[in-house]
């Protein structure tokens, strides 16, 4: 698929300043998929339990298992297919398996649409905001890579934020269905129209980059790519790991945190503005902590980012009311915006740049592999011990996952000089 912009073919050049409107471009772009996630944020829960009578925390919390699976297997695939096929042709089909969703929440009979719904959104997000990562990473070439991730991610989590906010909002005024979820058909008509006329193929950027490198070391199989960021090579493995704990606690703040703070008393409007604080703090806070990371290296930003986020777990547990609960949402926001585009600019330190994306691909793969984990963690957790045993434990498992990359991990971030 190309058009008459893919067919000016400019010269290829790396750099964030080299390529800044067609990085620009693709910030825009991954606001919208961003935007996608926000509208289930803050009502989805509340949706579950007055619309559909679901009184589980497990059955509850099944749309963010099935969100989660998908999106990890088909952010493993993006990987695999954008390095053979290209970036953009995945970007547009992304976008494409994006646009009954809107359609699914707002007329949805039973909840098994629910999940049928949200099981495109997991696919469509396995191959969007894959593909912008990948994409910017192409454009930057190696010294701009945290502060890349960081605008990329700002922009994703900035619109989940104000999303969130947005839907609580309508919500409030004029009920959970159908007016909220029309947001998502403005999400979808601009995304997708934005990908198929003005963003371009980076695969030349990869070409060029793989050239500079200058290496004649044998690719790894897409086998020993698997296992190499899987398990094998230490620094990615830490980094995969660290992302599976970093989305198993957003999956439990996604499903468990409106039920808490919904039996605390707090109305569906204050439930939004605390849902939108998190991804907010996280956006926002990732504009520094991207480029702080190309600065000061990537492993103790990840390592403290891990423990920052189990304190902000257990401030709102031990809370009970709003500025508390307020509180520890900025502290896990914080916390999440220091490992996030970390995490994203260390695989880019490790990988080569012929099989950077496949990398990246199994990296997401574990990665979005922590919704569903935590979904069902919490979910099960919740049934047995309750709200508050289900936060405490996932707080727990996210203080070790900090310990695991600062006692695994070495520091991938490779000075100028040296580079």
């Amino acid at each position: 698929m190309s058009t008459a912009v893919d067919r000016v073919r400019p010269v290829v050049h790396l750099g964030l300043r080299e390529n800044i409107v067609q990085f620009s471009l693709l910030v825009l772009v991954n606001a919208f998929v961003g935007g996608m996630v926000g509208m289930e944020r803050s009502i989805l829960p509340a949706l579950a339990e007055q619309e559909f009578q679901l009184a589980a925390r497990t059955a509850v919390l099944s749309f963010i298992v099935v969100f989660g699976i998908t999106k990890a297997l088909t952010n493993y695939l993006a990987g695999r297919f954008a390095d053979r096929v290209g970036r953009k042709r995945i970007l547009i089909a992304g976008w494409i398996i994006a646009a009954p969703v809107p359609f699914l929440l707002m007329w949805a009979p039973s909840w098994s649409w629910v999940l049928a719904a949200n099981a495109l959104l997991g696919i469509s997000q396995g191959f969007t905001w894959s593909t912008t990562v990948i994409m910017k990473i192409d454009l930057v070439g190696s010294e701009r890579r945290g502060l890349a991730m960081g605008l990329n991610e700002f922009s994703g989590y900035i619109a989940v934020a104000a999303a969130a906010l947005a839907t609580g909002w309508i919500a409030a005024r004029t009920g959970l269905r159908p007016d909220p979820f029309y947001l998502g058909v403005v999400f979808v008509v601009f995304g997708l129209g934005l990908s198929l006329t003005v963003i371009r193929e980076t695969a030349p950027h990869v070409k060029l980059e793989t050239s500079l490198r200058n290496t004649s070391t044998a690719d790894p199989s897409p086998r020993e790519v698997f296992w190499l960021t899987t398990l094998r090579d230490r620094n990615l493995s830490s980094i995969s790991q660290a992302g599976l704990v970093n989305n198993l606690n957003d999956g439990m703040a996604w499903g468990l945190f409106p039920l808490f703070f919904a039996a605390a008393g707090m109305s569906l409007e204050r439930i939004a503005i605390l849902a939108a604080i998190y991804p907010g703090a996280w956006g926002v806070v990732q504009l520094a902590t991207g480029a702080l990371s190309d600065r000061v290296g990537r492993k103790w930003l990840i390592a403290s980012g891990m423990w920052t986020q189990a304190a902000g777990i257990a401030v709102i547990v031990l809370s009970g009311g709003f500025a508390g609960f307020a509180l520890g949402a900025v502290l896990l926001g914080v916390g999440t915006a220091m490992v996030y585009p970390t995490l994203l600019a260390a695989i880019g330190d490790v990988a080569a740049p012929s099989w950077r994306a496949s990398s990246m691909g199994v990296y997401r793969l574990w990665r979005d592999l922590g919704y569903a984990i935590g979904a069902l963690l919490a979910g099960i957790t919740a049934d047995l011990l309750g709200l508050a045993g289900a936060i405490w434990i996932v707080a727990g498992v996210t203080f070790v996952s900090g310990w695991v990359t600062a006692f695994r991990m070495s520091e991938t971030r490779v000075s100028p000089a040296r580079s």
